[in-house]
């Protein structure tokens, strides 16, 4: 059943043997911090131990609990050429200049563009679109892009989540004369390219300190210099300054959708800006969710789960186009067609996501009962579409806590093929790729710690899964490290409840940087088990204290699922998550793992 939890520490799961393979580790807290937490949470024990455990103090609770824009907001001008570019495109919006918006497909540049786009027409104005094919032109700008805006007449170019890094590119704008400002967040190099402006709070002599905003953070920034230079400029549309404060429900989006950390300003930026999106005011949003039958979308999960994946369909499988039309529209009519249209890729997305996963998942399962010790997972088929290969990645890793690979090439995707990998906590996979490249086991690739992009030539797959699985064997106890399922507390099924579930709600948002609470259940029976869609199971977990409704997703057919079928008492490790269902509130543990006593 896997490695059982730590022996090391006195609690009740230390001789459990989990389903997934992994150790149970139950937070170790600093008690005085946890005391002097008290007071900023009206006493409430275990809201001190949970701020502890996510490294918050006293001095910094405040703004962790009720983030504000008015105490986190940085100042524009700490960011290097901020200045300068307000001016730049002040000066084209005055002068009446044709502007291109060149954003990149996913949900950051669709938001970001779109930031842009409302901005532009708060001055009466219309702003033009570029956005790459992911297949023919890949990411980024390219020399031909620029030579295409330029002859369609644009005066002006700003790049949004992505530039930073295409050199060529903008050494081909300043040959034509083209004017490029650069609005991005991606990690740089020592090199910084020559363009009219770059704006990149991870450029290497930018102090702003703000390298975890989202592309939507740093341009939702932008708009704040432009209206701050505009107000020293005295002067401003006729209806006054466009009201930036409406733009937060995009900015949200690409902050959670990019998995941007939920620290400083970003917690700030997604707070007040689920309040706006729930609202309703952009008109894309609210016919995307109309038509996916979301509701009334406020919270993380809404934007990250349900939002999020239809709006990247787009550019994945379809239209990169999509995503940031429907996001920059006004009229209805329009946004209804862009939503129904993005709603039916993502489901077309769906099906072919399964379809890779199924097979990406069996070489998986048979490469590691050959090497049970291989530190990485290389799965690779022809066929398999590049849009998706990103998400199976990562679906591999969730499943079996390596660093994950998948690779696709073939029937019309062109003779080279491309992969993608997601990493875990510890093991740099950008590195390991990049290294690859510059040893000639592939063409091109490189990345960051927890996820990378490669290109070889289908004759390469095997060398290179020989070749990573070497260079991962220098990382073992990291990955070993990686497997373990922090615990935040213990909980008894009878002290689960609605207003437990609120209570910890106010610690929110939560994500990449926040993780949200994870709790264990000891010794309860697993009672009412049946299997709901296609590979998840509703079960009751129940002992002498009470009992509380269970939800495991995608569990069916795993280790978890079959623990749960022997009707052996167990233990639960998962998420409290409170819900409306007919009108009653309720509420339910979110099953991440189950252990044998």
């Amino acid at each position: 059943m896997g490695e059982p939890a730590r022996k090391d520490l006195a609690w009740p799961m230390s001789e459990a043997r989990s389903a997934g393979g992994r150790r149970w580790q139950l937070a170790e807290l600093d008690d005085t911090l946890v005391r002097r937490l008290l007071p900023s949470v009206q006493g409430a024990d275990l809201l001190a131990k949970l701020l502890a455990g996510r490294g918050v103090t006293p001095e910094t609770a405040g703004s962790y609990l009720q983030p504000t824009l008015r105490e986190l907001f940085p100042d524009p001008s700490v960011f290097a050429d901020m200045d300068r570019a307000a001016g730049l495109v002040l000066d084209a919006i005055l002068a009446g200049k044709r502007v291109c918006v060149f954003a990149d497909y996913d949900v950051d540049g669709g938001t970001s563009s779109a930031i842009l786009a409302r901005y532009f027409r708060g001055w009466g104005q219309e702003i033009g679109l570029y956005v790459p094919d992911r297949l023919e032109e890949g990411y980024g700008p390219s020399p031909e892009a620029f030579r295409w805006l330029k002859a369609q007449g644009y005066d002006l170019v700003i790049t949004v989540d992505c530039g930073a890094a295409a050199v060529p590119a903008l050494a081909e704008a300043e040959a034509i004369g083209l004017p490029v400002v650069v609005i991005d967040h991606h990690l740089m190099s020592g090199h910084v390219p020559k363009a009219a402006a770059l704006v990149n709070p991870n450029r290497p002599d930018c102090a702003s300190g703000q390298g975890h905003l989202a592309a939507a953070g740093v341009v939702f920034v932008f708009a704040a210099a432009l209206n701050r230079l505009a107000r020293e400029r005295s002067v401003a549309p006729a209806g006054g300054l466009p009201d930036i404060l409406q733009y937060l429900d995009l900015c949200a989006l690409g902050t959670l959708c990019d998995m941007a950390p939920l620290t400083g300003v970003n917690r700030a930026f997604v707070r007040q800006g689920l309040t706006i999106l729930a609202r309703g005011g952009n008109a894309g949003l609210r016919a995307l969710a109309d038509v996916s039958g979301i509701g009334n979308p406020d919270s993380v999960y809404h934007a990250t789960f349900m939002l999020g994946p239809r709006l990247n369909a787009g550019g994945r499988l379809g239209d990169p186009w999509l995503a940031a039309k429907l996001l920059a529209t006004d009229d209805r009519a329009e946004a209804i067609d862009l939503a129904e249209r993005l709603h039916a890729l993502n489901d077309e997305r769906r099906a072919v996501e399964a379809a890779i996963q199924e097979e990406a998942v069996a070489q998986a399962e048979r490469a590691l009962a050959m090497d049970a010790s291989r530190g990485v997972i290389v799965a690779a088929g022809e066929g398999w579409h590049p849009g998706v290969i990103g998400i199976v990645a990562g679906r591999l890793k969730e499943r079996f806590h390596l660093p994950s690979i998948v690779i696709g090439w073939g029937e019309g995707l062109g003779p080279v093929a491309k992969g993608s990998g997601r990493s875990v906590p510890g093991v740099n996979l950008g590195d390991a790729i990049a290294q690859a490249a510059r040893e000639g086991m592939i063409l091109s690739g490189g990345g960051h710690a927890m996820a990378g992009g490669l290109s070889l030539e289908p004759g390469q797959v095997e060398s290179f899964d020989r070749w990573m699985v070497d260079h991962m064997s220098a990382f073992r106890s990291e990955q070993i490290a990686a497997r373990d399922l922090h615990i935040d507390a213990l909980l008894s099924p009878g002290s689960v409840t609605v207003e437990l579930a609120d209570t910890l709600a106010s610690l929110g948002p939560f994500g990449t940087g926040a993780p949200e609470p994870v709790f264990a259940l000891t010794d309860v029976s697993a009672t009412g088990l049946r299997r709901i869609g296609a590979n998840h199971l509703r079960f009751v977990a129940e002992n002498q204290t009470g009992r509380v409704e269970c939800i495991a997703w995608r569990a069916a057919d795993t280790p978890v699922g079959d623990l749960l079928r022997q009707g052996r008492r167990v233990g639960l490790a998962g998420r409290l998550k409170a819900e409306t269902w007919n009108n009653r509130r309720r509420v339910q543990l979110e099953i991440i793992d189950a252990a044998e006593l």
